[in-house]
């Protein structure tokens, strides 16, 4: 029984009217990218998809636009649009701007932090222990988001904001394999410590340093986890599976991840 006062849980209906349909297909395709559903290098059939969410082809187009806005759609000339394709270098080359923002972010929050935003983060730190302690890697991931959602949120401007979340899809896919093994989220969660342990201290300096030897430790494990799994899905004489496949739908290999030049385009 709801309490008196309480406001209403919004309806279906309430949720269609206050938001575009084309923002919630954005919403589920990104879901679809970010869960795997729509592998990398997948080429985006906007009939099909169309007719799975069961809507028509214009939200979903104008959706798949605004995904290549936030770099997980890429748009080839001639061929359509593709689930991007990040390259390892392209990735270490993200990782070092995603330092450079946090470590800011970090560095203005150890000036302004308040008592909540404090309460708040070192509530984050124990539930990414918890669920390290369980091997719980998707809750650690899904905590690790909020985490960095907030020191964003606390010590970021609108613009760090945006280019952060820009740069933060891009590296779901290899953040989240680089967080399954147990030592590699008890470090990660070590760095968050230490990032809140210099923001209480109000000491700029420390929390950037701190913030960015996170995003630095991230790399790293980013890098030891891709020789891995180079050397596992690799065989001598052929490319990874599936580069060298008879038995593709479409004979032409998917683009190159996002590159300018050769056709390829980001919109925006």
């Amino acid at each position: 029984m709801a309490q008196a006062g309480a406001a209403p849980a919004p309806s279906a209906l309430d949720i269609v009217r206050t938001r575009s349909l084309a923002s919630l297909v954005a919403q589920e395709l990104e879901r679809m990218i970010l869960s795997g559903a729509l592998p990398a290098g997948e080429r985006l059939n906007e009939q099909q998809l169309a007719a799975q969410l069961r809507v028509s082809r214009g939200p979903v187009r104008e959706a798949v636009r605004g995904l290549e806005r936030s770099g997980l759609v890429v748009a080839v000339r001639n061929q359509g649009s593709y689930v991007r394709t990040v390259s390892a270098q392209e990735a270490l080359e993200i990782y070092d701007l995603r330092a450079a923002i946090t470590g800011l972010a970090c560095a203005r929050l150890a000036e302004s932090a308040t008592p909540p935003q404090l309460a708040a983060l070192r509530a984050l730190v124990k539930r990414m222990d918890a669920a390290r302690r369980a091997d719980d890697p998707p809750s650690y991931y899904a905590a690790n988001l909020d985490f960095h959602t907030a020191l964003l949120g606390f010590g970021g401007g609108p613009r760090s904001q945006r280019l952060y979340e820009d740069l933060g899809n891009e590296l779901h896919l290899f953040r989240r394999r680089a967080l399954v093994q147990p030592e590699n989220m008890r470090e990660s969660n070590a760095e968050h410590a230490a990032i809140l342990k210099a923001i209480a201290a109000g000491d700029a300096p420390a929390a950037r340093a701190a913030g960015e030897a996170h995003i630095a430790g991230g790399k790293r494990r980013f890098q030891a986890t891709d020789a891995t799994t180079t050397h596992q899905t690799t065989t001598p004489g052929k490319g990874r599976k599936g580069e060298n496949d008879d038995d593709q739908d479409d004979p032409s290999p998917p683009p190159a991840a996002g590159r300018r030049g050769g056709g390829a385009r980001r919109a925006g």
